[in-house]
């Protein structure tokens, strides 16, 4: 366990997976318009997130070249400009070294050219909405990182022609915790941890029954757990027993897709294959993670009204020391549904995954609590277990690719996160 709380392990973190490895940064529709920007993190690099006037997204490190002042204050905003304060260097939207005060001086010297002392740029690329950056040159495309995990990404949030949205700035609170105990949770797929931390939604009947429990077949723990040799992971549930002599859409018109109105279901056909219908119709992915740290969202839920509505979102975990982590919280709803409906699921979602939802309150009442431990003597010796693993069980007619465990969900996912963090710490990546 001491590596939940080894500052030179964090150190190891920092700079050979976070400094290396792809991290989503935001979602496309927070920055609609030439110069909408927002101010987030890599690891603990500070980084701007901006449209330029070509249209396409630039991530760059939000560190003058100068004396290392932010160049951007502001959470959000519009500009085409960045001008740090200390010294007036100014900078561009794609991060070009504009100039300083008292150009005639030439306070930026004549050892490295005007064009050498732009913003680090980092490698950036989108998929379903989410963008992912990179400050390593050196990275393997974004599609390589995802490998065929970007096949479950689109079924999270990219099933509809017109996509999703962020309704509102993100929410975010720190947790002095570790970052790994909550990224390998969500990313590596735990299911298990809701039967009893979760029991208070079973006690609701919001999850099911509190008999259910204690039944061979819990609610939600029987289904397919998909692992990625790159560390990432999704669960797909088995959605209720349907005819399966009904088509798929119109099983779906039964049970949509979270976020999604009946109404809207017919236009899964012109958008979707075949394959990704059937999915979503039978088993389709609620909960997932994407390799280090961002976490998944799209299932059905009961809204504060007693009605039937859903949870679409994400959240990032961002590193703030061995002992601490900022949770990013993002609220998605389709761009096509009623305005009506997208606040239905907007306060659904808030409610349940939210910084103060009822699910997270129980999950980040682990986590500062296992850092605490780790600190001990003996504790530190200790390790963590990842013992019940399932194996490979994949359906023949799965259409999906990765590691498909069918069953009761187990702890392949998390060790399959796991060797990834390794091989990143050991520089086999």
């Amino acid at each position: 366990m001491r590596t939940l709380v080894d500052p030179d392990v964090y150190r190891l973190e920092l700079q050979r997976l976070f400094g290396r490895t792809w991290s989503v940064v935001g979602h496309v529709t927070e920055v609609p318009d030439t110069g909408d920007f927002v101010t987030r993190y890599i690891g603990e690099d500070p980084v701007i997130v901006v449209r330029d006037r070509s249209g396409d997204i630039q991530v760059l490190l939000n560190v003058c070249q100068h004396r290392g002042m932010p160049v951007c204050r502001s959470e959000a905003g519009t500009a085409t400009q960045f001008r740090c304060i200390y010294h007036g260097w100014v900078y561009d939207e794609q991060g070009k070294f504009l100039g300083s005060p008292v150009a005639k001086q030439e306070m930026h010297g004549d050892i490295l050219s005007k064009s050498e002392l732009g913003l680090r740029q980092a490698q950036v690329g989108t998929h379903a909405g989410l963008i992912f950056a990179t400050l390593d040159k050196q990275a393997p495309p974004l599609d390589e990182h995802l490998g065929e995990m970007g096949w479950y990404l689109d079924l999270f949030f990219g099933i509809s022609e017109s996509g999703l949205e962020v309704v509102g700035p993100p929410q975010r609170f720190t947790i002095r915790g570790n970052w790994k105990l909550a990224a390998e949770q969500f990313v590596g797929g735990d299911g298990y941890h809701a039967l009893s931390l979760h029991r208070s939604q079973f006690d609701l009947g919001l999850l099911g029954t509190t008999e259910a429990i204690t039944a061979t077949t819990a609610p939600g723990m029987e289904g397919l757990d998909v692992s990625f040799v790159h560390g990432h992971a999704v669960r797909c549930s088995y959605l209720v027993t349907m005819d399966t002599s009904i088509p798929a859409l119109d099983r779906l018109a039964i049970l949509p897709p979270a976020g999604m109105t009946p109404e809207m279901v017919p236009a899964l056909g012109q958008h979707l294959d075949a394959d990704r219908i059937r999915v979503l119709a039978e088993a389709r992915p609620v909960v997932g993670g994407i390799f280090p740290n961002t976490a998944l969202f799209r299932f059905p839920f009961l809204s504060s009204d007693g009605e039937l509505a859903g949870v679409v979102g994400f959240h990032t975990f961002v590193p703030k020391g061995p002992d601490a982590v900022e949770f990013w919280h993002w609220s998605l709803v389709e761009r096509d549904a009623p305005p009506e409906f997208k606040e239905k699921i907007r306060r659904t979602t808030v409610q349940t995954v939210g910084t103060s939802g009822q699910i997270e309150q129980d999950d980040g009442e682990c986590w500062p609590a296992m850092t605490r431990g780790a600190r001990g003597v003996y504790a530190a010796e200790q390790t963590l277990k990842y013992q019940a693993l399932q194996g490979e069980s994949k359906p023949a007619d799965w259409p999906g690719g990765g590691i498909v465990s069918e069953g009761f969900t187990k702890d392949d996912g998390q060790w399959y996160w796991w060797q990834r963090y390794f091989d990143y710490l050991t520089g086999k990546v």
